[in-house]
């Protein structure tokens, strides 16, 4: 006898995910001045409407890489590539340390050209010893390995989240996927058991989402989760890590 229930869902995140590719998308300004983009169907924003910009160092870089301030080089998967914008963050933040890294950026929808020279992160960042850093990042091919500068090697995985099976291989994930709200099925279980797969030991996970489910989901997968504060306009945010049975978790702050 067929699995109605299993059907529609397929059905749901089939139908789901031909708007997403569809729908419009339009830029705009963040309270921090820095451009972000919002998709009216969904009533979604890429980034925080407080602003992209100081939500992104807040959430990935004070609570993510600056925990790994003793390493030479470290392994970075993003959840949602987007804009780019947190790997352009990140790439700005391993010069000033000398740290090398290895950066995988999962997209499904890649942005349109047209799109991404709306942004005005460069020059909000105001990196003009930088300024091609941006343009390179989204130019460069998808699927294959690309030498964005002799520290800063980058993949952009065009592939849906649900198909990731890396195994030890990242000390960082940036889980920055659309909201729960948007898109429950991102927020599992499931999802977040990949999470810990793909995860080195003691390797960390962070997130802008505070919500409860969310929690539940990362520490039924087995992550250690604390709650942190959150990016302004927003009070809390999570972080997890991975653990062997045995090990205490150790976060400097």
């Amino acid at each position: 006898m067929p699995n109605f229930y299993g059907i529609c869902k397929v059905l749901t995140f089939c139908i789901f995910d031909f708007m997403k590719f569809a729908m419009k998308r339009k830029i705009i300004i963040t309270d921090d001045g820095s451009s972000s983009i919002y998709l009216p169907e969904l009533d979604e924003i890429y980034h925080s409407k407080h602003g992209a910009i100081q939500e992104a160092y807040h959430v990935f870089i004070q609570h993510g890489l600056d925990l790994f301030d003793d390493a030479s080089e470290i392994n970075i998967l993003e959840i949602g590539f987007g804009t780019g914008l947190n790997c352009l963050i990140t790439f700005l933040e391993a010069k000033k340390r000398n740290l090398i890294i290895n950066y995988d950026g999962v997209e499904a929808y890649p942005l349109k050209a047209e799109e991404i020279s709306q942004l005005n992160y460069k020059q909000q960042l105001n990196i003009q010893n930088e300024s091609k850093v941006f343009e390179k990042i989204h130019i460069v091919s998808w699927n294959e390995k690309q030498i964005i500068a002799s520290d800063f090697l980058l993949i952009k995985r065009k592939q849906f989240i649900e198909s990731i099976d890396d195994k030890n291989k990242f000390d960082l994930i940036y889980f920055d996927a659309f909201g729960a709200e948007v898109q429950p099925e991102l927020w599992t279980e499931l999802i977040f058991k990949k999470m810990y797969d793909s995860l080195k030991n003691k390797g960390i996970l962070v997130t802008y989402s505070a919500k409860g489910s969310v929690r539940r989901a990362m520490q039924s997968a087995g992550l250690l989760v604390e709650r942190l504060p959150g990016p302004p306009g927003k009070r809390e945010m999570l972080r997890g890590v991975k653990h062997s049975i045995g090990d205490q978790m150790i976060i400097k702050e």
